[in-house]
């Protein structure tokens, strides 16, 4: 289990890398239009801005989905774990362990509505 942690953090850091430092990069203006000049000089101008709110939509989503379903996918283990060692819980562990699906869900899309905002932003 170690080993496909760490395998994924690699690859976590090294996604994470390319989309601050190459995507940036190669999405800089070309020639001698007024934005191109602003960015040599540091400044900062509408484009980067819109392409910085369009990358935290998708990281936000991204990690909201991925964190929601290890949540579900462990509350679902704990509750079949249990079931299985007493069947007769079965009914009472029912109820709590939809509400708490939902609840995890609900998180999910409170990030999904938070990227549409920024996307929103965009316009």
């Amino acid at each position: 289990m170690g080993v496909l942690k760490s395998l994924l953090m690699m690859v976590m850091a090294a996604t994470m890398f390319t989309v601050v430092f190459a995507a940036p990069a190669t999405a800089a203006p070309q020639g001698n239009d007024k934005a191109a000049v602003t960015a040599e000089k540091g400044g900062d101008n509408a484009f980067t801005y819109k392409a910085y709110i369009a990358i935290a939509a998708g990281i936000g989503i991204g990690i909201a989905a991925f964190g929601g379903s290890l949540g579900q996918g462990r509350a679902a283990a704990a509750a079949l774990e249990g079931i299985g060692r007493n069947p007769g819980s079965s009914s009472k562990m029912f109820v709590p362990f939809i509400l708490a699906l939902a609840l995890v869900e609900s998180l999910v899309i409170y990030a999904l509505v938070i990227a549409f905002m920024l996307v929103g932003k965009l316009g």
